[in-house]
Order: C-alpha cells, then structure tokens, then sequence
C-alpha cells in the first residue's frame, strides 16, 4: 500500500493502535516525552491505543495515569535482568535496545493474536538507523516520525574536540552504511509509511524507499491555542540582557559557538549574560572553552532544573540560543517559543524548520565559514538586547508559532494524509 491509499485504508477502520514505545514516560523530554505525548494524541483522535514500552516506565506512567483508561492501555515489558549489564557498557545501550526490539516483537504477537490491531506504528527511539521488527505482524506499519540523517557540515568540525571529530567521521560511516543493512532494509521494505522528522533524514532513506516517505516532525507541545499556554509573566525587575541554553552538554549542540559570540557581545552590551542548563559528557570542555575565551564569568552553570519550573526560566530571559548542528527534534525550542522567548539557532535539523523570523532567527548555514555563523549569532543577540520592540514583536510570534507545532497536529499529519494522485518518488512533504 502506496501513500495515496492510506487515507482511504483509515475510512474503512475504527482504529486500534498498537504504538512500539521503547521510551515512554510522563513529563520528561526528550525520546520518553515523545512516546508518552504521541500516546496522548492518538488517544485524543478517538483511537484504541494500545502501548508496548520498558517496565521501568511503569511506575511513572501509572502514577500519571491514575485510574485506567479503556482506550489507552500500556503493556509493559523488558528483558531478564541477567541481560540489562550491556547498557552501562560504551555503546551498550544500542545493542540492548536491538535485543529488546526482537523480544518486543514476541510481545506484540502475542497481544495481536488477542487484540487484532488494525495498523502498528514505532515511535520510539526515533533513529532512522536502528530497526524495528513491528512491520512483521502482518498490518500496516508506520515507521516514525525517525531522525539522524542529519550531518554536521565539515567546516563546523575543526573546533570540536578530538573526541568530538572522530565520534562525527563514525556518524557519517554508520550513515552511509545504513543502506546496507539487512535489519533496517527489513524495516523499510515491510512499513507502509516512513515518517522521517527532517527533509535530511528522508534524503537520507535508500532511494528505493522514499516513495514510501513523508516529513513530519516527532515532537509538539500539548496547547491547543494560547490559551493554553504558560501565561507570560510581567517583570518588574530592571531588565538584564540574559540569553538562555537548555540542552545536554555535548559538543554537537553548539554551545561552543554560542560562547565564542557572547565574548563578542560583551564588549558592546555590557552586562550580557549566558545561562546555560543542563550536563553531559563535554561539560568538563565546554568550560575549558570559556575559560580560554575569557567569559567564564559571564556564564551561569545549572545542572538540572526541575521541568515543572522550567517555564519560569524561559520567560526569565530575553532569547534562547540553540545553535545546535545536527539536531532531529529540538523539544527545548518548542518550549520556549511556548513560553514566549525568541530563538536563535542555525537552519540544520529540527530547530532549523521549526524558528522563522515571526519567532526569531534560523542562521542559513549552507558552505559558510563557523566565524560567519559566530558573527550572526553576535549580531542576533545584540539586535535582541538592544531593541525592545523587536524582542515584543517576536515573544508574540513565539507563542503563536507554538501554536502551529502542536502533538495533535503532528498525529494529525500522519493519520490523516490526503490521497495523493501525483506521487514522487522523493517522496511527500507535509
């Protein structure tokens, strides 16, 4: 079954869903946050969703929950403990995840036997280089909305760290080799729809497939309209140029870049100041890089904030920078533009198809030169520190740009696809 069949396929059922949710849990971000948000739409447009995910989410969705609900059903399953070692392992996490994918299959056989879904949809992780065995159960198979196929541009690597280049020449090798794979050619010949979160992931789909492929992003937030957004607070205290990062401490989220443009910043608004929160495995370089640039003390280091009060500090801030260079999704910058905090990142990815100039600035990367991209991102901060209007116009163009982004609308693109009588082979855009 071809994309222009689906809509019609979808008339015909009265749906019941099984969702592969690998991760899964109740107010988080990131991968758990996209399978628990996509099992609340689904369950919102009226289906019987049924949720295969890891035990350890158990307790957290349970608590969520609360009482049962007949049209959104978690079944629970993980692998014996004896094998659970290999994810504390450098790059074990993967190879369980692949042991648990199998063994899910099992799973999912058996409750179809019981349930007979109509269609089945893989959801999390959402890489479009690791498989999944769900398009075997013999109905319509959704694979998405996947990402990774995204690359950092080669003039972007010379700054990063040795750890950092190596780790990229291995992304770009495992990228490549992905066309090869007999697991993931399983998975793409056997999905009906190939959900792909970036335009650089469906590119990224042997050819052969992409008839197959739409694009549409994994992540939304909850509103509906701004109403139901977090209401904007109204300072009183004296304003501050205070720029915000949320995100892991990794060197591919380019805070490196966002630290080289706020040593230039200082010197023409003084007072600047970066906050930055959030840990991970380059920590410990991001900070050499600030020392070395001479605005360690410009910086504030937060570990972690609880979510719950994260809104508090997205509307403490006059901008959000997120110059990340290979991104898929980019949940953080949905959260602030909902809290009204203009965004500044680059066009790769995710953040890059989400932030337009009724938001903030999307810098065009393209064969330009990291210093040129650094000179934008000073030149966005300081055009946002300087004038008032600007920072008014765009905090409204973020909230309703939310608006537009939502986990509803996200479901709605894939589960309601218009037949398409002039199909491409590169595939439909949504």
């Amino acid at each position: 079954m071809g994309i222009a069949g689906w809509a019609q396929f979808q008339e015909r059922l009265g749906m019941k869903i099984l969702l592969s949710a690998y991760a899964c849990e109740p107010n988080k971000g990131s991968e758990p946050g996209v399978g628990w948000n996509w099992a609340l739409a689904l369950r919102q447009r009226g289906y019987d969703v049924h949720v295969l995910t890891r035990s350890n989410n158990r307790q957290a969705i349970e608590r969520e929950q609360g009482r049962p609900d007949s049209r959104l059903t978690f079944h629970y399953y993980d692998l014996p403990q004896r094998l659970r070692f290999w994810k504390h392992w450098p790059g074990g996490i993967y190879l369980y995840y692949l042991l648990w994918q199998m063994c899910a299959f099992r799973v999912a056989k058996k409750l179809h036997l019981r349930e007979r879904f109509n269609l089945v949809q893989h959801i999390t992780f959402v890489s479009y280089r690791q498989p999944s065995f769900m398009g075997s159960l013999g109905i319509p198979f959704i694979f998405g909305p996947v990402g990774g196929g995204e690359a950092m541009p080669i003039q972007f690597r010379r700054s990063l760290p040795l750890l950092g280049r190596l780790t990229e020449w291995l992304r770009d090798i495992g990228n490549r080799l992905v066309g090869l794979d007999p697991l993931m050619q399983r998975t793409y010949s056997s999905a009906h729809i190939i959900a792909c979160a970036t335009e650089e992931t469906l590119q990224a789909i042997p050819a052969r497939f992409r008839s197959k492929c739409i694009v549409q992003r994994a992540i939304g937030i909850g509103a509906s309209d701004e109403s139901d957004l977090p209401e904007v607070l109204h300072r009183t205290e004296p304003f501050r140029p205070q720029f915000l990062f949320v995100g892991r401490l990794l060197y591919w989220k380019g805070l490196h870049l966002a630290l080289r443009a706020l040593g230039w910043v200082r010197h023409e608004i003084p007072g600047t100041r970066l906050r930055v929160v959030g840990e991970g495995t380059d920590g410990r370089w991001l900070r050499e890089v600030a020392k070395r640039l001479k605005v360690d003390d410009l910086v504030d280091w937060i570990e972690r904030i609880p979510h719950e009060e994260m809104v508090k500090e997205y509307q403490n801030n006059i901008g959000f920078v997120f110059p990340s260079l290979h991104d898929s999704g980019g949940m953080v910058v949905l959260e602030a533009l909902a809290a009204g905090l203009p965004v500044i990142c680059v066009d790769a990815g995710g953040p890059g198809s989400i932030v337009d100039a009724s938001c903030g600035f999307s810098l065009k990367v393209g064969q330009r030169r990291e210093i040129e991209i650094i000179e934008e991102l000073a030149s966005a901060m300081r055009q946002l520190a300087a004038d008032h209007e600007l920072r008014s116009r765009l905090s409204t163009g973020a909230r309703k740009r939310a608006c537009e982004l939502t986990w509803s609308k996200a479901a709605e693109a894939i589960y309601s696809l218009p037949s398409i009588a002039d199909q491409k082979d590169t595939g439909v855009v949504v």
